[in-house]
């Protein structure tokens, strides 16, 4: 799909959006409003869409608005491109028919897109075997348990010949318009970016989250590195004096270093770290309480419960029951 400047006068493209019950509306948005967009920029129609149901039914977003289906899965459908969009929890999302059509329109050369959870649902039906790929990094944890042998990458979106993936969110802004520009010249996709106020491209490889220094609100470059290593080394912790050699500091430098930027000790921090990580992995993965625990650095099941219910206020295994 090369870029060029000189629109194809007779085409008009036609893209199919399946919708999957509690989509993100800003991910469905964001896809779907650049292409509307060029279209009235361009002053003709260059694409036009259809919205897919499973049952052929009305589909609500996570927040209730509801969108009305064109079809249902498995109904014949001429498109150029198919849009999966899902949010919530895509893992739980297991209908065979909707894994078969999808598998039946990739031999049929449709380009197909993951958008948010779709690279879930794209990876389920087993057509993103041998190419690249994103996901949300909300889904992540639970793609790389489901899918370890697929190659995910941490950028926005990936095109990989005729897959298409995407981290959703305002992030499809980013594909949808990279779409048009490759298939419609860089004016009209300058004039699209510009309509909804995309002063800067981001490229596909940019990070989906903010930096740590941004996330943790913390400019001091030594506690930068400490918390870099303990994200780092979850699974097996880093001696204290380990990670004073890093922030090349002494360690009651480094417990002043904290006091001041975190309000906590290294100690405090390091296992807050681990226990949220543990919370995401029980809520998000299928992994045992024990394999979680072990993951996060805990070396026996009773030690993990008894410090996850004393930060949390429940066991480990209340809060897997809970997702």
């Amino acid at each position: 799909m090369p870029k060029n400047d000189k629109a194809d006068e007779a085409i008009c493209r036609t893209l199919g959006l399946l919708l999957i019950d509690g989509f993100a509306l800003m991910s469905y948005a964001s896809v779907i409003e650049p292409f509307r967009a060029a279209n009235t920029l361009a002053g003709r129609e260059l694409y036009r869409w259809r919205h897919i149901s499973v049952d052929g039914r009305q589909i609500r977003a996570s927040n209730g608005a509801a969108i009305l289906a064109d079809q249902a899965v498995g109904q014949p459908i001429a498109c150029d491109t198919l849009f999966v969009i899902a949010g919530g929890d895509p893992v739980a999302f297991s209908d065979p028919k909707t894994f078969a059509w999808l598998r039946q329109l990739a031999l049929s050369n449709v380009r197909l897109a993951g958008i948010s959870g779709g690279p879930f649902l794209l990876a389920r039906a087993g057509v993103l075997a041998g190419y690249r790929a994103t996901i949300h990094w909300d889904h992540q944890p639970a793609f790389l348990e489901a899918f370890p042998t697929l190659a995910i990458e941490p950028g926005l979106y990936v095109i990989d010949r005729r897959r298409l993936t995407c981290a959703g969110g305002t992030a499809g802004l980013d594909l949808a318009i990279e779409l048009i520009e490759r298939e419609h010249g860089s004016k009209l996709a300058a004039q699209v970016s510009e309509w909804f106020i995309r002063t800067e491209p981001r490229p596909a490889g940019k990070s989906q989250r903010l930096s740590l220094r941004e996330r943790v609100g913390v400019s001091n470059d030594r506690v930068l590195r400490v918390l870099a290593e303990m994200e780092a080394t979850l699974e097996e912790p880093a001696e204290l004096q380990q990670l004073a050699e890093i922030a090349g500091v002494s360690l009651r430098q480094l417990e002043r270093l904290f006091a001041s930027h975190m309000q906590e000790t290294v100690s405090e921090c390091y296992l807050r770290i681990r226990l949220e990580k543990a919370a995401e992995l029980l809520r998000k993965t299928g992994l045992s309480v024990t394999a979680v625990g072990v993951a996060c650095g805990f070396q026996s099941s009773s030690h993990f419960s008894r410090t996850f219910k004393a930060r949390y206020g429940k066991t480990p295994s209340a809060e897997r029951r809970r997702r």
